[in-house]
């Protein structure tokens, strides 16, 4: 039973009546119901009411090139005309997936060997975990198994996965995480630094922590230590100076194989192409999606080094397959728009675009600090978060249960911008190809969400 109010046959009754969303409170959807979006163009989105909005997370931090880009939408029809599907089973192969495998190796921020394609960034990951485990089996190390991933990682939704992510929203009554996998601190430095501790410092001790914990664990038991360049979902979280050059010091200590999660991050979205370049990772495989294929379709892909490679090969032979894939895997209509997306990519210069417009999206965003709501404002390229807090000084969280950033992620909405509340942190990730105008309306309509955002927390005596 509902008591939204919506007219009963119409897409937000049927939706309640009939869909699960997910990462979403499906009691209050029940009350609330769907914003049910209709069409998209450039940086913009139409609800069915004709309400139009920038969409400020570009989808799910993914649609880069923004909504109804022609040239995506041609490359599926034609690859729809030719080979509207076809497996990569057993030794065959189609053009799409043996280009696209191409275009990657040779985009990879380090030396890779091969790409292996999947659906979702959940997929990827999945996988990657998967080949930890087949790696360490095929060069007889069978304990050499455990994987670290960090505190507020998000790695996706799958049972591996999920065990990966460190938030607790992603475990609860999932009976998740399973076992194998550990966690490392959260290199958040604004919140978790302590009194007198520069970045530098606190990289440092972030390592020395990995290091105790890897031998607490035993090193000949652990496999892989997994982290996104930038924590996406949980909350834009920028690493601070030096920590990854110390966690890799760290990780080479103990041959311990580094993945990292580009989901988010690949293709121009930090000011590079891959976050692992802004960053300086140096990975054993790579796993990415969303704008690999502008989020038009669904594809994914892992890319692994010549040593992971070479381990897969020695042991398929042994056991005559090798046992790992999906129907779906490098389907040939999202490998022919993803190469067609990393195609725009090269041609438009987008990097070079995100480049230019970056420092005005980070200086406009950095003007809310002063926002009595505002904790932080961090980012780095095309990506921020803005965290909201009680106590900016004393680094204090509002109570969840007000769901401030809820509450402000909805004013932004009715000034006809989308954004994401991950908890009180604002996500805000808008198409690569936004422009000076469009980023300039992108940041006066949330200056404008936050200050009426302020002046209800002080109605609501949430702030003094």
């Amino acid at each position: 039973m509902t008591n939204s109010g919506f007219l009963p046959n119409s897409p937000e009754a049927r939706d309640i009546a009939y869909h699960v969303h997910g990462q979403t409170d499906l009691a209050r959807h029940r009350a609330v119901g769907p914003l049910v979006i209709e069409r998209g163009e450039g940086v913009h989105v139409w609800d069915r009411a004709g309400n139009k909005y920038i969409e400020g997370m570009a989808g799910l931090w993914s649609v880069s090139l923004g909504f109804s880009e022609p040239r995506l939408v041609e490359a599926a029809r034609r690859q729809l005309e030719r080979l509207p599907y076809y497996h990569t089973f057993g030794h065959k192969a189609h053009s799409p997936v043996i280009d696209l495998a191409e275009a990657l190796v040779e985009r990879a921020p380090v030396p890779m060997s091969k790409a292996i394609f999947q659906n979702s960034g959940s997929e990827a990951v999945d996988t990657a975990i998967k080949l930890v485990w087949y790696y360490h089996n095929a060069i007889g190390k069978p304990e050499k198994k455990k994987i670290i991933a960090r505190e507020n990682a998000y790695h996706g939704v799958t049972v591996a996965a999920a065990s990966a992510t460190g938030l607790a929203r992603m475990h609860a009554d999932f009976d998740l995480p399973i076992d194998r996998f550990l966690r490392a601190g959260c290199p958040h430095y604004f919140k978790e630094a302590r009194d007198g501790e520069d970045e530098e410092a606190f990289s440092q001790r972030m390592a020395d922590e990995l290091e105790a914990l890897i031998l607490d664990e035993g090193p000949e038991t652990v496999g892989a230590f997994i982290a996104e360049p930038v924590q996406g979902a949980g909350g834009v979280i920028v690493p601070p100076r030096g920590y990854f050059e110390r966690v890799q010091a760290v990780l080479a200590k103990y041959d311990i194989l580094l993945i990292a999660d580009e989901v988010i991050t690949g293709f121009c979205r930090t000011g590079n192409y891959w976050g692992s370049e802004t960053f300086g990772l140096r990975p054993d495989m790579l796993t990415c999606a969303k704008a690999l294929s502008g989020s038009y379709l669904p594809i994914s892909a892992v890319l692994v080094n010549d040593r992971i490679y070479d381990a897969l090969v020695v042991e398929s032979e042994r056991h005559g397959i090798f046992g790992h894939g999906y129907t779906y895997s490098g389907h040939p209509v999202p490998a022919a728009v993803a190469l067609e997306t990393l195609k725009i990519y090269d041609e438009r210069d987008i990097l070079a675009h995100v480049r230019r417009i970056a420092p005005r999206f980070q200086t406009g965003l950095r003007q809310f600090a002063d926002n009595p709501l505002v904790g932080e404002v961090r980012g780095v390229g095309l990506v921020a978060g803005i965290e909201l807090m009680a106590d900016r000084e004393a680094r204090r969280p509002f109570d969840p249960a007000l769901r401030v950033g809820a509450q402000v992620a909805a004013l932004a909405e009715a000034e006809g911008l989308i954004v994401r509340a991950m908890g009180d942190t604002l996500a805000i990730c808008p198409p690569l190809i936004i422009n000076e105008g469009e980023l300039e309306q992108l940041t006066e309509r949330l200056g404008r969400a936050l200050a009426k955002g302020a002046d209800w927390a002080r109605r609501e005596a949430i702030l003094q």
